[in-house]
C-alpha cells in the first residue's frame, strides 16, 4: 500500500512540475481561462493525498529544468 501511495504522490509531483513549465510560457498562460485551471489538476483547488495533507505554497515555483 505504501508503494502505491508513493507512486501516486510522485505522479502528482511530476504533473505539477509539467504544468508549471507549460504555464511559465506567457503564450500558454494568456490562453487559460478559469475553467481551464480547474480542469488541469485537483491540486490547484485541493490536496490529493488521502493519507494526510501536504502544505503547498502555490505562489512558490518548484524547480524544474528543461531536458537538453
Amino acid at each position: 500500500m505504501l508503494a502505491l501511495h508513493l507512486l501516486q504522490i510522485s505522479l502528482v509531483y511530476v504533473n505539477t512540475l509539467m504544468i508549471q513549465q507549460v504555464l511559465n510560457e506567457p503564450n500558454w498562460l494568456s490562453r487559460m481561462k478559469r475553467e481551464d485551471f480547474r480542469a488541469l489538476t485537483p491540486l490547484i483547488y485541493s490536496h490529493v493525498n488521502p493519507y494526510g495533507i501536504f502544505e503547498l505554497d502555490m505562489n512558490t515555483r518548484l524547480p524544474i529544468e528543461v531536458a537538453a
